[in-house]
């Protein structure tokens, strides 16, 4: 397995991607263009865990710059429901960090993730993640 950046996707790769995001949230409809816009924006780092030629994990990582200095998003991480288990998880997520350190570096990474995925918050803490104490809002327009 590898993990590489993807800037241009093939159809395969559409299809990949678009039921891992039906497996991270089958309550959101993901589309091939927002898909495809998040490839192409220039902040988004959208990273593939590769096998076989299809991808079997994904994750993003999400640039921007604030007057305190920048700020990584960590987005959509999930590993198909076939290949988990084999840490793949932790290792786009240790990829994430080493891109960000090496590339961006001063950045703060920031990630969020419901209770209820228990072993994502697992994994998060022990990579490194602080848990924070915030209040979490939302507006969808």
């Amino acid at each position: 397995m590898e993990i590489v950046e993807l800037q241009t996707l093939t159809e395969q790769n559409l299809a990949d991607l678009l039921a891992l995001m039906n497996a991270l949230d089958s309550s959101t409809t993901v589309s091939a263009e927002a898909i495809k816009a998040a490839a192409g924006c220039p902040q988004t780092h959208l990273f593939a865990a590769m096998e076989d030629g299809r991808i079997v994990g994904t994750a993003s990582l999400c640039v921007t710059s604030h007057p305190l200095g920048r700020k990584g998003g960590v987005e959509d991480v999930v590993v198909s429901p076939e290949e988990r288990g084999k840490h793949i998880g932790r290792r786009l997520m240790e990829h994430i960090i080493d891109y960000a350190r090496r590339e961006l570096s001063p950045v703060e990474l920031h990630l969020t993730s419901r209770p209820s995925r228990e072993k994502a918050n697992l994994l998060y803490q022990a990579i490194g993640f602080k848990r924070y104490e915030t209040n979490v809002y939302k507006l969808k327009l």
